[in-house]
């Protein structure tokens, strides 16, 4: 474990696993750097160097209260920096929505690699999503902040997230409930997607499962529609909004070569 200190001072934790060229994984949102800990050994299986980290307010890295998604683009420039300066990055889900934005802003990314990122594609979530959870983990109400976020920013029914309430997901959860806020206030300000964020020089590889939410498949369609240069990979192992770690890793060191 390493740490790097961000723009505005918050240490920022990473793992790096492998050698060869650098690729840089975001995670999604209640995920920390663990969650990808799969994904990261068979992108060093496959010859390239794998570098995890967790996104403020996330496992071992710290936070400032009222982030916006533009410090969290300053993190993931800091770990790329700490990293040697020359990634490529991996986002999935909010994290592919927070690469997509970090590098509209300018932070130096080789190459987009871009995971069933949740950009808008019909309704979004309500505006003041991002208030209210912040209310609700100021209150200590840290698994209803994960709950409120579940329902309104992913969309998961009610009842399977009270299921998920009933048996006790929720309480392993609660530690990321501020880690929420951010998610909400990222794919609010930036899911839509910017014109900034179409318009990146970058070679965009857009990856999403056979099997995954009508909606991601319709963001990812989107997405490849509005960047016809970008390549849209669709991946049959990848089920339901989880990247399969093998197949995903082929996928990037094949275009990493």
């Amino acid at each position: 474990m390493d740490t790097v200190t961000s723009a505005d001072g918050t240490p920022i934790a990473f793992r790096t696993l492998g050698d060869g060229p650098t690729v840089v994984i975001v995670n999604g949102a209640l995920s920390t750097a663990a969650d990808a800990s799969g994904l990261a050994e068979a992108l060093a299986a496959s010859g390239l160097r794998a570098v995890t980290w967790d996104r403020r307010a996330r496992g071992d890295s710290g936070d400032a209260r009222g982030s916006a998604p533009e410090r969290e683009s300053e993190d993931l420039a800091a770990v790329i920096e700490a990293a040697g300066g020359d990634a490529a990055v991996l986002g999935h889900s909010s994290g592919a929505v927070l690469a997509l934005f970090a590098a509209s802003l300018g932070v130096p990314i080789r190459r987009l690699f871009l995971s069933e990122p949740p950009l808008h594609a019909g309704e979004p979530a309500p505006h003041d999503l991002p208030d209210r959870l912040q209310a609700l983990v100021d209150d200590g109400a840290l698994e209803d902040a994960v709950a409120t976020f579940q329902v309104e920013g992913v969309g998961l029914p009610r009842e399977m997230v009270e299921g998920m309430r009933a048996r006790g997901a929720l309480t392993l959860l609660a530690p990321l409930a501020q880690s929420t806020v951010y998610d909400a206030r990222l794919v609010r300000d930036a899911g839509g997607p910017t014109a900034a964020m179409l318009e990146v020089g970058q070679p965009i590889v857009i990856l999403r499962g056979e099997q995954t939410f009508p909606v991601l498949v319709e963001a990812a369609d989107r997405l490849a529609a509005a960047r016809p240069d970008a390549e849209l990979v669709v991946v049959p192992e990848s089920v339901m909004h989880r990247p399969d770690p093998a197949a995903t890793a082929r996928i990037v060191a094949e275009r990493m070569g």
